[in-house]
């Protein structure tokens, strides 16, 4: 599996249901938003027409998710889990010391998150981004949202399995 942070990791359930809440958008919800702006521009004056204006905004939201699920969808590594070699990599369950307190995670995708009792970092994340890549008992740095230079020491990394 490549090593890029652009490569998401998800189970067939969730890659599954992903698909087809991008299929309800692009069949479903963007022909019913079309409906609700062109009936909107029916009542005339478009510049105090509020229906107008909200539609065209929850389609701009609806425009910009199902680009976000797009480019999610066509770069995820689907399946199995990478290989147990002591390399971390998306779809790996993470173990770190983390200022001598020991903390797990999945490197994967958010969407992961309501299939994984733990917390679940991607690889664009600030501490995803450390670890990724490295090889077990390596020492990372990465800087928290606050600013704060935090060093981690992966203490073991192991595929994801449900």
């Amino acid at each position: 599996m490549s090593e890029s942070t652009n490569v998401t990791w998800l189970t067939r359930e969730v890659y599954d249901r992903l698909q087809g809440e991008l299929e309800e958008l692009r069949t479903v919800k963007r022909p019913e938003i079309a409906k609700r702006i062109e009936d909107a521009r029916q009542e005339g004056d478009l510049k105090e027409n509020g229906g107008y204006h909200a539609a065209r905004e929850e389609q701009a939201k609806q425009e910009a998710e199902i680009e976000r699920l797009e480019h999610l969808l066509r770069n995820a590594q689907i399946g199995e889990a990478p290989a147990d070699d002591g390399v971390v990599e998306p779809g790996m369950i993470v173990t770190v010391d983390l200022a001598g307190s020991e903390m797990v995670f999945l490197l994967a995708s958010r969407e992961m998150s309501s299939h994984y009792d733990h917390d679940v970092f991607s690889t664009a994340s600030p501490l995803g981004t450390a670890v990724n890549g490295q090889k077990t008992g390596a020492k990372v740095s990465y800087s928290a949202p606050n600013g704060k230079e935090i060093t981690v020491k992966i203490k073991s990394a192991v595929p994801y399995s449900a």
